[in-house]
């Protein structure tokens, strides 16, 4: 299996102090046991994968106690523990979990990041944050020059996309184009937007998703893939 775990090119990003509210609330989160605030990344995360790949899928934000310790996108959290198995039966990952940056994950065909880098209080980014992190956003996604299809995980990332994709001219509403599991559109010669549920511990316990439903995805993406050449 040939991959990357590396992230892309994006110069300043761990240095963006954009976003007051967030550098604040990452300043003041508490540590979970076991782990000390030296343990912390808390710091904006970028994304990691194969910079060829064909695939991004885009989450929303980094987790308290997941991305934002580990300094990965859904690494150390229940996010992550859902989703990796999943991608390595699907031949995205090489290896069911992710642990920490030194655990010899690689990534094929797949590129991984979020739509805001930083973690939100309460998980939820304002609309300038959303705004201020896009450019960082559209930066990776102009490096990956051969992706097809981007996969954003739940309705917020979705939505930012769709902002993404109206910034280039390619659509006029965001209300022509809503969110659902499965639902995939179409812009031209530009990747085509696939929604999925967030894997996220919630949507899990309550039964939302499920691993047939996120596998019957995946499968759906390598079709598109394999359809778009």
């Amino acid at each position: 299996m040939t991959g990357a775990c590396a992230g892309l090119d994006l110069p300043g990003l761990l240095a963006c102090r954009r976003c007051p509210r967030l550098v604040e609330g990452m300043r003041q989160l508490k540590p979970k046991p076991p782990w000390t605030r030296d343990d912390y990344w808390s710091r904006p995360v970028p994304g990691f994968g194969d910079p060829g790949a064909r695939v991004c899928l885009v989450g929303l934000a980094p987790g308290a106690h997941g991305a934002n310790r580990s300094g990965r996108p859904f690494t150390g959290d229940g996010a992550g523990d859902f989703m990796y198995p999943l991608l390595h039966r699907a031949g995205f990952a090489s290896r069911p979990d992710a642990v920490s940056l030194e655990d010899g994950l690689e990534l094929a065909d797949l590129y991984i990041t979020n739509a805001v880098k930083c973690l939100p209080p309460g998980n939820k980014p304002v609309a300038r944050e959303f705004a201020n992190c896009r450019p960082w956003l559209e930066q990776e996604l102009e490096q990956l020059e051969n992706l097809q299809v981007l996969i954003a995980l739940g309705g917020d990332a979705f939505r930012n996309l769709l902002q993404y994709y109206r910034s280039r001219g390619l659509i006029t509403r965001l209300t022509d184009y809503p969110f659902g599991h499965g639902v995939v559109y179409r812009f031209g010669n530009a990747p085509i937007l696939v929604g999925s549920y967030h894997t996220s511990r919630y949507n899990i316990q309550t039964g939302r998703l499920t691993e047939s439903m996120f596998m019957q995805l995946l499968d759906q993406v390598r079709r598109l893939v394999a359809a778009s050449g």
